[in-house]
């Protein structure tokens, strides 16, 4: 047994922060890497001892073993945590660090090979026993054999990286004439996110549940399992809110389904923490293998809530050569826990990330809620890593307990600088179908319009809301007069972020603000306002509300909803000119593709470019039919958001 004394945890954000809380508890001096976005991060002021490793995109730092490796060689380190993404599922790296004298937190290298490619994974899964889903896993990776054999498959299939996992590379293709398109995307998403553009095939199970088994297993041939956790509730597959037991499995799924994970996990010789994924298909009652996470999982929480155990203290004691604490029969489960992801993307949008300044930040935790975050208040989110913002569990004795606590506390989290997705988990957390347990792993796609649809902030009471705002007056204690732009009030002409234009008058009397919009008054009257906090009566109610104001920009935040504003009023129409005549980008990132040419024809909703960031792709299309007049970028190019791209004659 090797006892670990100072730990570098290889990764950054919300996952370095939560590996440290453990390591400190335990004695272990935490040693934080930082690429130059991230000099200033939370995880570099939480840890002991910090190294600056590379430049700000992933290659050149959090992907660099050299660099990693030599950060923990200058501070003297025992051990390395890879934390999830990244490095924890690369088996050069494992490897690399038992070649240099480390130990490090995860299983042998060997075991992370096995499982890292999907596709070798499920052959070797066949030969175990393991039921897995009917699909493609070959070599041949032409679009030839990928055609034919998604035809034998038969339509829909899933087009999945070989190398990847967390929804990179993932493309669900309902029939013949979208696969080429889909090949394509996704084999250059998977280049980008895992440098390997090999692909595999899957017949798509239609009301499916996405169920994965936590194991673990240490070096005394203990392997054990700590339940499942259900994550349906996923967009572009990507996991979106997970929960812990499943709603849809019982006792004997349980075990049945535990055991497949054991025996999965010894098929490679594991060690330590993984998740084994599962389809669970409720038609049939059966399931199949899907892949195994060789590290720790995002939603590893609300396991932790149910069994009370200390998910990444075990794997340090495995690390250390200790047995697991416990054997399977006394693993028990207490109540339900409920995990949402905060991200800094518009659901209406097409779950666009966000990047900007966090400009307020605030976390209302209360009974059975926890909160992991990896950024405070003036922190900045950037394109080049994932927009976590924070994951919000919550626990309670019951499933609706669980669900109800952590609406509440996702309701009182405020949270300005940038769109972000907290509306729209209130909004799942509410709906009808999730409350029954019901929905399945295409549920948000079917009814996302419904779910992200936008509120306003006050109700009826928003546009006077902002009328208030962006009045100069303090209202504090008796008015004896306004500092306003104007002395009886000012016109509004404002973009909400759903892209509507909104044009109002704001009159003004004393601490009573009106707006006039659409021939309709509404007057608020407001009873205190500081630099971003007001409070107002509206139809005999007080209301409270955040606010900040950045140039032209107001963001708000009131009766748990937000919403942002761009305040054109005073600004040259030419500056607010384009409209569906310009395809413009819709967040900073890398121009992977221009579909179009100067002089070409396209039909409103045709892709006309591509644009990545955060290691996802993203489609432009146009907004009308139309003919290209200029094509304004190149491919390669690094554009800023809302940069013009594309520009569209009149319609054709």
């Amino acid at each position: 047994m090797t006892a670990i004394r100072k730990l570098l945890i290889a990764n950054r954000g919300e996952i370095a922060c939560r590996i440290m809380r453990t390591a400190k508890t335990r004695g272990i001096s935490p040693v934080a890497v930082f690429s130059d976005a991230d000099a200033k991060a939370l995880h570099v002021r939480m840890a002991d001892e910090a190294v600056y490793i590379g430049g700000s995109e992933p290659a050149q730092s959090y992907l660099s073993i050299g660099a990693v490796i030599g950060a923990a060689k200058k501070t003297g380190a025992d051990a390395i945590h890879p934390g999830y993404g990244f490095l924890s599922e690369r088996a050069d790296f494992a490897k690399a660090c038992g070649e240099a004298g480390l130990i490090f937190v995860g299983p042998p290298a060997d075991a992370i090979a096995a499982m890292g490619d999907k596709a070798r994974a499920k052959r070797r899964m066949l030969e175990a026993g393991v039921p897995c889903v009917p699909g493609y896993h070959g070599e041949d990776q032409s679009d030839e054999v990928l055609t034919k054999e998604a035809e034998k498959i038969s339509f829909p299939v899933m087009v999945k990286a070989s190398a990847g996992g967390g929804g990179r590379g993932m493309r669900f293709v309902y029939d013949k004439t979208e696969l080429g398109d889909a090949i394509v995307s996704a084999r250059k998403e998977a280049e980008s996110a895992f440098g390997d553009d090999r692909l595999l095939l899957e017949r798509a199970v239609i009301g499916a549940r996405h169920v994965e088994i936590q194991v673990f297993a240490d070096t005394y041939g203990n392997c054990i399992h700590l339940g499942e956790r259900d994550c349906s509730l996923q967009r572009r597959n990507q996991k979106v809110i997970e929960e812990a037991p499943s709603p849809v499995i019982n006792s004997d799924m349980r075990t049945k389904m535990g055991a497949a994970a054991v025996k999965a996990a010894q098929a490679v010789n594991y060690l330590g923490a993984g998740t084994v994924e599962f389809l669970y298909d409720p038609a049939r009652n059966e399931f199949y293998f899907l892949e195994m996470n060789t590290r720790l999982q995002v939603e590893h929480p609300v396991t932790e809530m149910i069994t009370g155990f200390d998910l990444v203290g075990w794997q340090l004691d495995v690390a250390e050569g200790e047995p697991l604490p416990v054997s399977q029969e006394q693993v028990h489960f207490d109540g339900w826990a409920m995990e949402a992801r905060l991200y800094a993307e518009d659901p209406a949008q097409g779950f666009i990330p966000q990047s900007g300044k966090v400009r307020l930040l605030e976390f209302a935790a209360g009974e059975g809620v926890r909160i992991d975050s990896g950024i405070e208040e003036g922190d900045v989110i950037t394109t080049f890593y994932d927009p976590m913002i924070a994951k919000v569990t919550a626990h309670g004795a019951t499933r609706d307990e669980a669900r109800l606590r952590l609406a509440a506390a996702l309701k009182k989290a405020a949270l300005l600088g940038f769109a972000h997705n907290r509306d729209f988990l209130v909004s799942l957390l509410e709906d009808d179908v999730v409350a029954r347990g019901e929905a399945d792993t295409g549920y948000i796609e079917s009814s996302l319009d419904r779910l992200a649809k936008r509120e306003s902030p006050a109700g009826e009471a928003a546009i006077a809301l902002v009328g208030a705002v962006l009045a100069d007056a303090p209202f504090n204690d008796i008015l004896t007069g306004w500092h306003s732009r104007r002395a009886s009030g000012f016109p509004l002409h404002l973009v909400n972020s759903g892209q509507q234009i909104i044009k109002a008058q704001i009159n003004l009397d004393g601490a009573r603000v009106t707006a006039v919009h659409d021939g309709e008054e509404t007057t608020i009257e407001v009873l205190s306002k500081t630099d971003r906090h007001i409070r107002f009566l509206h139809e005999k109610r007080t209301y409270e509300a955040l606010f900040v104001r950045n140039i032209y920009q107001i963001e708000i935040e009131a009766c748990g909803v937000w919403e942002r504003y761009m305040d054109f009023t005073r600004v040259p129409s030419s500056d607010n000119a384009g409209g569906d005549d310009v395809v413009k980008a819709p967040m900073a990132g890398l121009v992977t593709s221009i579909r179009v040419r100067p002089g070409d024809s396209v039909s409103k909703g045709a892709i006309v470019a591509t644009i990545e960031a955060m290691k996802m792709e993203h489609q432009l299309k146009a907004a009308r039919d139309g003919v290209v007049v200029d094509v304004l970028a190149s491919e390669g190019e690094q554009v800023a958001i809302r940069a013009k791209l594309i520009a569209l004659s009149v319609e054709v």
